[in-house]
Parts: C-alpha cells; sequence; structure tokens
C-alpha cells in the first residue's frame, strides 16, 4: 500500500517533485561554481583524502585511499571534469525531470564518492533524499520531462519486450 502511493499517487509525484528539484538545484549550484569559478582542481581533495587513508585514526578507509592515489590522482584533471559537469547536469536533469532515475543515481554515486572521501556535508541527507526519489522511479519525474520523454522512448524504441507484432492478415 505505502509503494503504492510511493510510486504511483499524484500528490507524491507532487512532494517527489519539489524533492527532485531541491537535490537539483544543490547539484546545478555546485557544479556551476567550480565551473564558473575557472579555478576547479580536485587534485587537493584527493591527495587529502588519500593522505586520511593511512594512520591511526585515519577517516578513509585504505581500500578507497588506494583507489584514489591509483587512479584518481594521476588523472586528477579528467576528474575535476567529471565533478563539475557531473553536478551541473545531474543538478539540470533533476530540475527539469528529464532521465530522473538516471541522474537521481549518478548524484547519489557522487555523493558516495565525496562521503567514502571523508567528507560529511550535505552528502548524507542529499543521499536520504535521493533514495526516495529512487524509490519512487517514473513517478519523480511525473512532473517533469519525463512524463512526455519516457512514454516516447518506450514506444520509439526498436527492442521492445512487450510489445506485440501485429500481423495483417492477407485475403
Amino acid at each position: 500500500m505505502i509503494m503504492n502511493f510511493i510510486r504511483n499517487n499524484k500528490v507524491a509525484a507532487g512532494i517527489w517533485a519539489v524533492l527532485r528539484i531541491y537535490i537539483g538545484y544543490t547539484w546545478f549550484m555546485g557544479g556551476l561554481g567550480k565551473i564558473t569559478s575557472g579555478g576547479f582542481d580536485a587534485s587537493g581533495f584527493i591527495q587529502g583524502a588519500v593522505a586520511n587513508s593511512a594512520g591511526e585514526g585515519a577517516t578513509v578507509q585504505a581500500w578507497w585511499g588506494t583507489f584514489l592515489n591509483a587512479v584518481a590522482l594521476p588523472n586528477a584533471e579528467l576528474f575535476s571534469f567529471m565533478v563539475m559537469w557531473g553536478e551541473l547536469l545531474v543538478g539540470a536533469a533533476l530540475i527539469l525531470g528529464i532521465f530522473t532515475n538516471f541522474a537521481a543515481l549518478m548524484g547519489i554515486t557522487m555523493n558516495f564518492a565525496f562521503l567514502f572521501s571523508g567528507t560529511v556535508s550535505t552528502n548524507a541527507q542529499m543521499v536520504l533524499l535521493t533514495v526516495f526519489l529512487i524509490v519512487a522511479g517514473f513517478n519523480a519525474g511525473r512532473y517533469g520531462l519525463d512524463r512526455w520523454v519516457i512514454p516516447f522512448l518506450e514506444d520509439h524504441t526498436p527492442i521492445a519486450k512487450n510489445k506485440v507484432k501485429k500481423e495483417v492478415a492477407v485475403a
């Protein structure tokens, strides 16, 4: 009963729209600030997380620190680009309500990456709120562009699971 309300109710869809726009605005402004500042560089953040993954009182798990040191730090320029534009695009998609589930999934992935790196800030709150959007499914984007885009894509996808081919009888 509660899942039916969360996933299908129009009042719930309005609540999810407000929540979605709030989270989207948070992501969008974070990304926009990084892009327009012209000087965003994630390497210092990554180095700090790596440093906090060793020693007594480590706040970052060793496996994550190893990943950051081996993969993220040598590619800090790429990671900086992905963070800036990822935040901006996730925010825009959530505000517009287009590909809402995918945008929420990418947003929560970034939140977890930041949390794994030892930050708290608003990430824990955003994870919690984003879980509701993901659980709501299509209903989270009902009052957004998903209302038109998702049905269009379902109707125009060449490989459809539930479409029945209509055969025309030749007389």
